[in-house]
């Protein structure tokens, strides 16, 4: 049953990237806080690493931390560069931006730091 819904989670929380990523950039409002949307990059990923963690944590209760947290961020590595080029390709509005592809990592390393931090001070991730 946790299974599904980490599944559900990550899937709705990657079409939230997907939307917001690929909408318009005169349908977001303007905010003039700089470097704002690399921090929201970051946030983006660091909760897509850590649901999809979650989730095959779950699938795969045998594999350890550091190999789905390698996979984990390599998806979202992978995710990152293909909503660039999305938005270089087939948006008019916005623009590949090398920055957000280096702010999507920050944010899945920060979040894999979490992981491995939250587990070795009480072992929470193991009792998932």
């Amino acid at each position: 049953m946790l299974k599904r819904v980490f599944l559900f989670a990550a899937l709705f929380w990657t079409g939230i990237i997907l939307f917001f990523c690929l909408i318009k950039s005169s349908d977001i409002p303007k905010v003039n806080i700089q470097n704002l949307d690399k921090v929201i990059h970051s946030g983006f990923h660091f909760v897509f690493t850590i649901l999809w963690f979650l989730y095959l944590k779950k699938k795969f209760t045998s594999s350890n931390n550091f190999k789905l947290l390698t996979f984990t961020i390599i998806g979202s590595f992978v995710l990152g560069i293909a909503i660039e080029l999305m938005q270089q390709y087939f948006t008019t509005t916005r623009s590949a931006d090398v920055f957000d592809v280096l702010a999507n990592l920050f944010g899945a390393f920060l979040a894999a730091f979490s992981i491995i931090l939250l587990n070795a001070i009480n072992g929470i991730v193991d009792k998932i």
